[in-house]
């Protein structure tokens, strides 16, 4: 028995001896260690980019949509100024708020569905007087 415990301890001794030290103690760097960078003798370059993702406003075209469709949905008054303006905000916010959707001064997709606007399609199914009367004009 105190034979195999000595065969046993010599394989493991030469199991050790057999891997390079440095691969058993090789340093890792931490998530916030700081990251060195080598420095150069080329001039910084600045890079100048002009996009801007994610929509900027409303185009003037889509304001007078949008503003027609709230009109004869009852949500706003008077013509379309064709501009997104506060009372297209307003009507907006309150056709959203209605119907359980956020409120906030962007749009939402359901909100333009539901007043005909959503994706333009080949043969669009036009809006009937009884689908605008499940807007509510209120």
């Amino acid at each position: 028995m105190m034979r195999i415990s000595q065969v046993s301890l010599v394989v493991a001794l030469a199991v050790v001896a057999a891997v390079p030290s440095h691969a058993m103690m090789r340093s890792r760097r931490g998530p916030t260690a700081p990251h060195v960078q080598k420095k150069s003798n080329k001039p910084a370059t600045v890079r100048h980019t002009t996009f801007k993702p994610g929509q900027r406003g409303i185009a003037d075209n889509r304001a007078t949509e949008i503003q027609q469709a709230l009109i004869k949905a009852g949500y706003l008054n008077g013509d379309p100024s064709g501009h997104w303006d506060s009372s297209t905000e307003a009507a907006m916010q309150k056709l959203q708020s209605d119907n359980g959707w956020q409120t906030k001064l962007v749009p939402d997709s359901r909100a333009l569905i539901k007043l005909g606007l959503g994706p333009h399609q080949e043969n669009p199914a036009p809006i009937s007087d009884s689908m605008l009367s499940t807007l509510g004009s209120k």
